[in-house]
This record gives C-alpha cells, sequence and structure tokens, in this order.
C-alpha cells in the first residue's frame, strides 16, 4: 500500500510523484493498487496531477483510500473524479 503525506503542493508534489512512482514500480504484480490518502491535510491541486499520474502508472488499478473530502470536491471541481475513481473505487474517510 502507498500512502500521500500530510502535505502535497506545488513546492513538493513533483518529488511525491517520484517517490510514489518508485514504489508503484515495486508492486507491479499487484491486482490493484491501493493509495492511503487519509494523513492528507493540506494540499493543493498538484495533487490531483500526482494522483493522475499514478493512475496512468498503474494501468486503471489504482484504489484510494480515505480520501478527504476537500480532495473529493477538489476532483469533482476539475472534472477528474470520474478518471480518479470511475467505479466509484473511493473508500471514504
Amino acid at each position: 500500500m502507498l500512502a500521500l503525506p500530510a502535505e502535497v503542493t506545488m513546492a513538493n508534489a513533483r518529488q511525491v510523484q517520484q517517490d510514489l512512482l518508485a514504489r508503484c514500480r515495486q508492486l507491479q504484480g499487484a491486482e490493484t493498487v491501493r493509495v492511503q490518502a487519509g494523513a492528507l491535510t493540506r494540499f493543493d491541486s498538484s495533487v490531483l496531477a500526482v494522483l493522475l499520474e499514478l493512475e496512468r502508472a498503474t494501468g486503471g488499478r489504482l484504489e484510494l483510500e480515505q480520501v478527504p473530502q476537500r480532495l473529493e470536491s477538489l476532483a469533482q471541481l476539475y472534472g477528474v473524479d470520474a478518471l480518479l475513481w470511475p467505479d466509484s473505487a473511493v473508500v471514504a474517510s
């Protein structure tokens, strides 16, 4: 299981993305790649870019868990919620 840090902003999004992608490569054989988002408290729209890249890198096997309501709302605002959890694979916080 992967985990988002407490903060994902433009200042650290690139590093967070690189770290998570490196961990994803280690989970290549996994049927589902779970990402724990419960610790996420401070973020901006760059977190969406990180999650979209993870979705692409996992070939659609991404499952987000403990998603903060603010993150769900942000994804809906940007119109990417269906890309991040197409089958409502969001486990609410």
